[in-house]
């Protein structure tokens, strides 16, 4: 009888052992997991002054929709076999037509109180390329970019010239009415007022009213969206768009539409998009200089991306950064309080992140 007692123990305990065991090594393989998840796509919606105080429950579920929409529109193209350009248009058009984001229909105003709009996009497997900028009727400025990059032998068109040839290229296009938002009318009667008056006049604003950001005027570059996806061939694309800098002036274009500064993409390196003060993201070739790191540095993208921003940083700019690799490593980094950011996996898992 004793005997059959301490077997039965001595079994119970090896029992235990195994147990134990086999929970460490499911901890460490999901830990694992988490670490290699491939992504297939990244996103952001803008950098800038972006905090929880300055949030509303209503306001951070708008945003977090229209991210999520953003990033399933892209997500659904990829699962079904279309190409990375495709997805980067079909995210990028989601944010372009939501009145949340500094693009297409939530564009900011001009100090002459017109929306002046720019986009860029760039094909990793050809580096293939195409822009515009300083359109006022394209509806959806990321496909006059893919327009010009497919269907001419130029890469960049600006003004009159782009929208015509954008509209002859199949591109919706809608009366200067289209782009209207009272907040971003309101956004730029303030930001004039602080100008003339030489005083803080953002502050006289509710911020937490406001339906477009959780920011106050004082981020006039808010808002620029992009996208970067990464097709069942394994092939990279990036997109950016937006409508520029509230109260800009002298046809003032930023680094949006500019190859090499607001976007690039190559499959050997990463596929990028920037958000944030353009003239600093011009001055340092950002998206350019990020992927030449990976390349000539063999830095990681994350710690590519790293490093541009705190080079951004130290220039005086502030902003953000995301980028996606042929493994489906993602980066998303910036030097401001938040990020509306996204991404998706290749289970189609989404997460979407706002704050620092």
């Amino acid at each position: 009888m004793k005997n059959s007692i301490k077997k039965i123990a001595f079994a119970l305990s090896c029992s235990w052992v195994m147990v134990s065991c086999n929970t460490e090594t499911n901890t460490k393989a999901t830990t694992t997991d988490a670490d290699t998840t491939k992504y297939v796509m990244v996103i952001h919606g803008g950098a800038g002054t972006i905090e929880k105080s300055l949030m509303t429950p209503e306001k951070e579920k708008a945003y977090t929709a229209a991210l999520t929409e953003a990033l399933q529109a892209g997500y659904d193209l990829i699962k079904a076999g279309k190409t990375s350009v495709e997805a980067v248009q079909a995210a990028v058009n989601v944010m372009e037509n939501s009145p949340l984001f500094n693009a297409g229909k939530g564009a900011v105003f001009t100090n002459a109180g017109k929306n002046e709009l720019d986009a860029s996009i760039m094909d990793g497997a050809t580096l293939k390329a195409g822009a515009v900028a300083g359109v006022t009727n394209i509806k959806n400025p990321i496909n006059a970019a893919i327009a010009v990059m497919e269907k001419s032998e130029h890469v960049m068109m600006v003004g009159k010239g782009a929208e015509q040839f954008a509209a002859g290229n199949g591109c919706d296009t809608v009366p200067q009415s289209y782009f209207f938002t009272q907040e971003r009318w309101d956004q730029l009667q303030r930001t004039i007022q602080q100008e003339e008056n030489g005083r803080a006049a953002f502050n006289e604003a509710d911020v937490k009213k406001s339906k477009i950001s959780g920011i106050s005027d004082l981020d006039k570059k808010f808002g620029t969206v992009g996208a970067v996806a990464l097709d069942a061939k394994g092939n990279l694309a990036a997109g950016t768009s937006t409508g520029g800098m509230t109260n800009k002036k002298y046809g003032r274009v930023g680094d949006s539409p500019i190859i090499g500064a607001g976007t690039y993409c190559n499959n050997a390196t990463a596929g990028i998009s920037c958000t944030g003060w353009g003239e600093y993201y011009i001055r340092e070739v950002a998206a350019n200089r990020m992927s030449s790191l990976i390349e000539l540095k063999n830095l990681s993208i994350k710690e590519a991306a790293k490093q541009v921003i705190e080079e951004i940083g130290k220039l005086g700019g502030d902003g953000g950064i995301i980028g996606l690799n042929k493994e489906g490593q993602i980066a998303m980094e910036f030097n401001t309080s938040g990020m509306y950011r996204g991404t998706v996996d290749k289970n189609g898992k989404i997460s979407i992140q706002i704050y620092k």
